[in-house]
């Protein structure tokens, strides 16, 4: 199973250590918000809504070095655009990883 990583940051930032740390804390200061929107419209059955958000959400999956995570999220995207939410627990699997990482970086 694949784990956030910083990678693509160090490796967009040229060892500009002052913008990696930037990119960090706009990824920690949004996530958070975009995860809890997202849940709020899966709870309440708002799949297209819900599927905005994942757009946004599969974003920072790249940007964290989750490829497979970003092609999940780009599946669930389309899958919740039709109404079909069965890739929810795969999904949220992977938020509880970045969630997790998150907090120890």
């Amino acid at each position: 199973m694949e784990k956030p990583n910083l990678d693509y940051i160090k490796k967009l930032s040229g060892g500009d250590i002052t913008f990696e740390n930037q990119l960090i804390g706009v990824i920690k200061k949004e996530f958070p918000s975009e995860l809890k929107t997202f849940l709020l419209n899966m709870t309440q059955e708002r799949y297209p809504k819900a599927a905005e958000n994942v757009h946004k959400l599969k974003h920072k999956f790249s940007i964290l070095g989750l490829e497979k995570g970003y092609e999940l999220a780009d599946v669930f995207e389309n899958n919740l655009k039709e109404g079909n939410p069965e890739k929810m627990p795969a999904f949220k699997s992977v938020l509880d990883q970045i969630t997790a990482y998150l907090k120890t970086i």
